[in-house]
């Protein structure tokens, strides 16, 4: 599939972040790296990569995410198309956590950005970040070892990730919704209940979807395939249909949103961690107080 040449981003926005970015920079880290042998660690024979995601340009570039050239220019790129600054709109997120969280996963982690500043603000919590591209895990793992952050990278699909039930209590997914189908973004957030322990809390944060509605040309602004069906959505309501209660979104900085939801606690769900269940890469040491790690829940 070829880039298209006519989006506002190719015309205008590109030459203009070009002047802004070091590509001899970029280059020269990019030729420093064997990214075959390092995704090749990643790499994991059960993961099946879906249509929706390798046969689409995103951002355009060529053959998506699944490249080293994805992993390599996202965060100068990214930097400059979040108002008001990329670490503001990142922070709004880390700012709605509203649990004590023991684990957490980042799903669609990318070059793990926002898993690093989860990290950094829960240090005592296991951070786990998943995502489908494995040249994006190469860049995330440079990315935390250069902070000296003990992360765990995982290759995997969000839809269906293969951890245990009940194992997290901290779900986060940032900048993944208009990047995928609607139908997909709700099965991620069935799969994000899953995973949850019950008073767990998802995240969701991604763009302004009323925003998005009313200002038609800020749908043109990149080469992103499922925006439209992103922007007619409604990530509330797909929470809700997951079985998320206590539904909000938060605006940030009216191009942006935040989407909290909280797995219910019922009879019917209650669960423990399981030792013998659990991914083995993740501790499973047993609950303080309330039998979950979500056991700090602030009002």
């Amino acid at each position: 599939m070829a880039v298209r040449q006519d989006t506002i981003w190719e015309r205008f926005l590109s030459p203009v972040a070009r002047f802004f970015i070091d590509e001899d920079g970029l280059r020269r880290y990019q030729q420093s790296i064997d990214w075959e042998k390092e995704s090749d660690r990643f790499r994991r024979a059960d993961v099946i990569i879906p249509s929706y995601y390798s046969s689409q340009n995103f951002h355009g570039i060529k053959g998506g995410y699944l490249t080293s050239d994805a992993a390599v220019t996202y965060d100068p790129i990214t930097q400059y198309v979040l108002p008001p600054s990329e670490s503001v709109v990142r922070q709004a997120l880390i700012d709605a956590v509203k649990v004590k969280p023991r684990r957490i996963l980042d799903l669609g982690c990318g070059t793990g950005t926002t898993t690093l500043m989860l990290k950094q603000a829960f240090p005592e919590a296991e951070v786990i970040g998943l995502d489908l591209s494995p040249y994006m895990l190469v860049r995330a793992e440079d990315k935390s070892r250069t902070a000296g952050l003990d992360i765990v990278w995982r290759h995997g699909n969000a839809e269906k990730t293969g951890l245990s039930d009940a194992s997290f209590d901290l779900v986060i997914a940032s900048l993944l919704f208009h990047e995928i189908p609607d139908a997909v973004s709700l099965a991620i957030l069935r799969e994000s209940f899953r995973l949850l322990v019950t008073g767990g809390q998802v995240l969701i944060q991604d763009g302004n979807q009323k925003t998005l509605r009313q200002l038609e040309w800020l749908n043109d602004l990149f080469e992103e395939p499922y925006i439209r069906e992103y922007a007619n959505g409604s990530v509330e309501a797909n929470m809700g249909a997951a079985g998320f209660e206590a539904v909000r979104t938060q605006d940030v900085w009216w191009i942006n949103q935040v989407t909290s939801g909280i797995k219910p606690i019922t009879s019917e769900n209650i669960r423990q961690y399981s030792a013998s269940s659990i991914d083995t890469t993740i501790d499973n040491n047993n609950l303080e107080e309330l039998g979950s790690p979500a056991f700090g829940i602030i009002a």
